[in-house]
């Protein structure tokens, strides 16, 4: 069981992530401010109670964190997870590409793509430099620095928020108890460069672990991460998660980690009508994605902002969208939604 010192280094990681993060914001929108004037994005201002708001909702997430490593949901060892110098090696290089960002930005370019890539083989929605970033989501290059963009955007707190969907999960596999460990698969949908895939394997170390994502790049630095664990290597598998080339009732789980943002509505619902089908009756699947405006309205400054401040072309649609609704559509029942910080996570069964 985890200690007291294990705690307060917990702590004082999680907030040298936060300064990290907060600094570097800073210290990069004063210098596009001055390098990129017409780049800047006009933000709508964050009053003080908000910022004492947005604290304690962190604090809460930390708290919550911690509890679930010292209940024995994952080890401990997990809170600590993260490939500090790899990230250190890298942080040059975002800084480096950032003239690159501010130049898309002041020519409201997001369209922005490798001359290699087949536009045929992706959906026009994906075909976009999401966050402004080089490349969208399909080179070696965006793969290398996503994970620390991440952490720097959310000031430390993505791998936390992606951990809330442990708990759930864990508690939706107890309907296969009687089965080997083994036999458990659980299906990742947009699986990146395999954070969340790496957190599942740390808490169902026997199971089938698999994940799907649309972007080649990001599976191969996925596979590089993931390669690092022991035990059996989950399988990646590159396709459209509105498609899944998998059987019907060929899972016990699936998982989806910060995707429906970035999903214009009808994908959304053919990404649930496919976790539906692949689901076994009786499995759960369990969406983390941003708080809406309906749970957290108390934050609506700060997703405005973050609409305005990277290219998220569906995320006003997407706070406005019922995601329980969409869930129930192809028959989901037990639906429930929790908030934890910045992140919503719903859980939902297949009725036997």
């Amino acid at each position: 069981m985890p200690d007291q010192l294990t705690k307060l280094a917990y702590q004082t990681m999680q907030q040298g992530r936060a300064l990290l993060g907060v600094t570097h914001k800073e210290v990069s929108t004063r210098l596009m401010g001055l390098l990129a004037p017409d780049g800047t994005p006009k933000t709508v201002p964050i009053p003080p109670e908000l910022l004492g708001s947005l604290r304690q909702a962190m604090a809460s997430l930390h708290e919550r964190d911690w509890q679930e490593a010292e209940q024995g949901l994952y080890p401990p060892s997990l809170l600590f997870d993260a490939p500090w110098l790899d990230w250190a090696s890298r942080y040059p290089l975002v800084w480096l590409d950032m003239p690159s960002t501010w130049t898309r930005r002041q020519e409201r370019n997001v369209r922005d793509l490798p001359s290699s890539v087949d536009p045929d083989n992706y959906p026009d929605y994906y075909l976009q430099n999401f966050h402004h970033q080089t490349d969208g989501y399909l080179s070696d290059h965006s793969a290398a620095l996503y994970d620390l963009q991440v952490e720097i955007l959310f000031n430390g707190t993505a791998d936390p928020m992606r951990r809330r969907v442990l708990a759930p999960l864990l508690r939706g596999i107890k309907a296969f108890a009687d089965r080997p460990a083994g036999q458990v698969r659980v299906l990742d949908l947009a699986t990146g460069t395999g954070r969340t895939l790496r957190q599942i394997r740390a808490a169902m170390p026997k199971a089938q672990l698999v994940g799907l994502d649309l972007s080649s790049a990001y599976l191969r630095q996925a596979n590089k991460w993931l390669s690092q664990l022991p035990g059996e290597l989950p399988q990646l598998t590159q396709g459209n998660a509105e498609a899944l080339p998998f059987a019907d009732a060929s899972f016990q789980a699936v998982t989806c980690v910060f995707l429906f943002h970035e999903l214009p509505g009808e994908a959304r619902q053919n990404v649930i009508n496919q976790a539906y089908r692949v689901l076994e009756p009786g499995g759960v699947v369990v969406i983390a994605d941003s708080v809406q405006l309906a749970d957290s309205p108390q934050f609506s400054a700060v997703m405005e902002n973050f609409r305005r401040v990277f290219h998220e072309p569906f995320y006003r649609d997407y706070i406005s969208d019922d995601i329980g609704a969409r869930l129930a559509q192809p028959g989901f029942e037990g639906i429930t939604a929790q908030s934890h910080f910045m992140t919503r996570v719903w859980t939902a069964r297949k009725p036997r």
